[in-house]
């Protein structure tokens, strides 16, 4: 009868045990919430790819990536604490930091972790329309992306480069990607702008619809007066002919770098391993989208980031020979 009892007295020692030890296990579990865009977009994709790759080989880690309106949501959500990472428009990041317009009067703390890929400024019409370039978008019914986007914040850029007036000169709309595409093929708006990566889903669907013919309107040649005024940000570029279903010219742009950032708050052993994590499983990310190509060392300069690295960021860059 003794001997039993000590038995069930060192099973219930144990049995406790194991329940306190599968409590600090429990608190150690750290859910990471990272801001993304529209389903329609190239954020959402990556963002998924990028969880599910730190959820995977980060133990007691749980990153959800979660629908928003884009970058300047992202960055709010980083500003409030509901996020601890997000995807940015280098753009809007700046903006977010010095306090300006969607920012004014609300600065955020942040800090870059990854220099990802280039977004390319689409703007977008169909044939029919009578636009061939930026001067035609004047009087035309236009969409310049969602109201929590940096589709906007850049749009805003380039019609003011453009010699137009966003209020005056258009009738504006707000609309994400995947309705900006839905209203055009409508033909409830002329055109519309979405600044992305090479494809988005939603307008390759465009470019894929039988009987109506995109075209992309050149602007290539604003981005020198947008820098003038804002800031060393953008730079002239292209989307490829064959970049999207019957597409068959090159397409002169305003491009834009991207970063995942986060706020104050992340430990530089935090930061270290996710940056670690990112660049060394890029393939798995590659495999859901091919902008996650540019998730590369190569990249990792502060000349494409207005936002500081982060202390772990710069570390990891250190060891691999990166200066940063």
């Amino acid at each position: 009868m003794k001997k039993l009892k000590k038995t069930v007295a060192i099973l219930a020692v144990t049995i406790s045990a194991g329940f306190a030890f599968a409590g600090i296990a429990h608190a150690q579990q750290k859910t990471m919430s990272i801001g993304t865009g529209g389903t329609g977009g190239v954020y959402y994709p990556l963002g998924g790819a990028v969880a599910n790759v730190l959820s995977k080989n980060l133990p007691n880690v749980q990153a959800t990536a979660e629908v928003t309106g884009g970058s300047v949501d992202n960055l709010k959500l980083i500003g409030t604490g509901q996020s601890e990472m997000g995807f940015t428009m280098a753009d809007a990041a700046l903006d977010a930091l010095q306090g300006h317009d969607k920012f004014k009067n609300n600065k955020v703390p942040l800090q870059a972790l990854l220099v990802v890929y280039p977004n390319r400024m689409h703007v977008v019409t169909v044939e029919g329309t009578g636009i061939e370039k930026m001067a035609d978008l004047k009087g035309k019914r236009v969409s310049t992306g969602s109201p929590g986007s940096a589709t906007e914040v850049m749009a805003f850029r380039v019609i003011e480069a453009a010699g137009l007036d966003k209020d005056k000169d258009m009738k504006r709309e707000r609309l994400g990607v995947a309705e900006s595409v839905n209203a055009i093929k409508d033909r409830k708006i002329d055109a519309f702008f979405w600044v992305g990566g090479i494809p988005t889903a939603a307008v390759t669907d465009l470019a894929a619809t039988p009987g109506i013919k995109m075209k992309l309107i050149d602007h290539g040649e604003l981005a020198e007066k947008m820098n003038a005024k804002y800031g060393k940000l953008y730079s002239a570029s292209t989307i490829k002919a064959g970049s999207y279903p019957g597409y068959d010219k090159d397409n002169s742009i305003a491009e834009v770098w991207n970063l995942i950032v986060t706020g104050d708050k992340m430990s530089n052993d935090d930061a270290y391993t996710i940056v670690k994590t990112l660049v060394e499983k890029k393939a798995d990310i590659v495999a859901v989208h091919k902008e996650a190509q540019s998730f590369s060392l190569d990249n990792q300069r502060q000349d494409r980031s207005p936002i500081p690295f982060h202390p772990g960021a710069l570390k990891y860059f250190k060891e691999m020979g990166i200066g940063g």
